[in-house]
């Protein structure tokens, strides 16, 4: 497993990101960028008022609707994920290919994880099929105990 996207490298995603928007012919705005680096340096998935809360330290002048933009934005260019459970965004381990993902969030930390099986993706896949319904969205979150909680709950 591997965490989020902007737990590895926050310069080397952003320029990943800044990449990939220029060859799509997005636009990569500072504000938008700001938002990304931001989400970079958490080591937890953040809401929007948290988003907006640190993008303040930088622009003071910073409104709700700034965030949502650049949000909406980061979404469709596939740059961050939002987990509907928490309510909150995450930087994606893989923006270079569209996926549908997987999300271990843990209760006890508050980690999250992002897996790419592809054989979810198909058990999921099938199953859909098979009761003749169309997906808006393909997103899973599972929600229970990272190893080091389990081990810490066990006393281990």
């Amino acid at each position: 497993m591997k965490p989020g996207l902007c737990h590895t490298n926050c310069q080397q995603t952003l320029g990943v990101a800044e990449r990939l928007c220029a060859g799509r012919g997005a636009r990569l705005t500072p504000q938008r960028r700001q938002v990304l680096a931001i989400l970079c340096a958490s080591q937890k998935p953040l809401g929007a008022y948290d988003i907006l809360d640190l993008l303040k330290r930088e622009v003071p002048a910073a409104k709700p609707p700034t965030v949502y933009r650049a949000l909406e934005f980061l979404l469709q260019q596939g740059l961050v994920h939002r987990l509907e459970s928490l309510n909150a965004y995450v930087g994606c381990v893989h923006p270079d290919h569209p996926h549908a993902s997987q999300f271990l969030i843990c209760r006890g930390c508050g980690e999250v994880r992002e897996l790419e099986s592809q054989s979810v993706e198909r058990t999921l896949g099938s199953a859909l099929r098979a009761c003749g319904f169309k997906a808006d969205s393909r997103v899973v979150e599972v929600t229970g105990r990272c190893l080091r909680c389990s081990e810490q709950e066990e006393g281990v």
